[in-house]
């Protein structure tokens, strides 16, 4: 199994099957794909009853390929994978601006490589950026990257809960599952 489709089958598990929580905004859900995604792809049949099979094309399609996190995946796979699941549970925009953010954060006043507009778009540049961030700084820039996401993932989980309280029902997965899983 490649290392995409090990991340993806990592991500359905950690989603589970149908669940239709009366506090989740997304409403019906199947392996962690909501009914206005999956009929946005083209998927007709009871949510209840859609296959994994479609779920994965569905993650692999709209959150790996169409923001551009399979060519982080070349940088850094694991950023790559945080991205994914940011992307799934919060939208692929909200993790690309994630990156975008931590980049320009870290490049020294424009010193090592311009700031990026934090359009969410991951990009040439995002990935020059990221690429020129791990020259310059060392190995220890993936690990600074990647533990940069998980806590603006824990803060956004916060910001939501704090929000409306109907989505306390999920921070502690959300913490304990998503932002702070292995």
């Amino acid at each position: 199994m490649s290392g995409v489709e090990a991340m993806l089958e990592a991500l359905v598990g950690r989603e589970g099957g149908y669940v239709d929580h009366p506090s989740d905004r997304g409403g019906a859900t199947m392996w962690g794909v909501t009914e206005a995604v999956a009929r946005a792809h083209g998927y007709r049949g009871a949510m209840r009853a859609m296959p994994r099979a479609v779920a994965l094309a569905i993650y692999r399609a709209r959150y790996w390929r169409a923001p551009g996190f399979d060519a982080i995946e070349a940088i850094d796979a694991p950023v790559a994978e945080r991205l994914l699941d940011i992307g799934v549970n919060m939208g692929p925009v909200v993790a690309g601006r994630m990156l975008q953010r931590l980049l320009n954060a870290l490049n020294g006043r424009g010193g090592l490589y311009a700031d990026l507009a934090v359009d969410g778009a991951c990009g040439v540049m995002t990935r020059a950026a990221m690429m020129a961030l791990i020259e310059r700084r060392g190995p220890r820039a993936r690990q600074v990257l990647l533990h940069g996401l998980r806590a603006l993932q824990a803060t956004r989980y916060l910001e939501i809960a704090e929000g409306d309280p109907r989505q306390e029902d999920f921070a502690w997965g959300w913490l304990s599952a998503r932002a702070f899983a292995a």
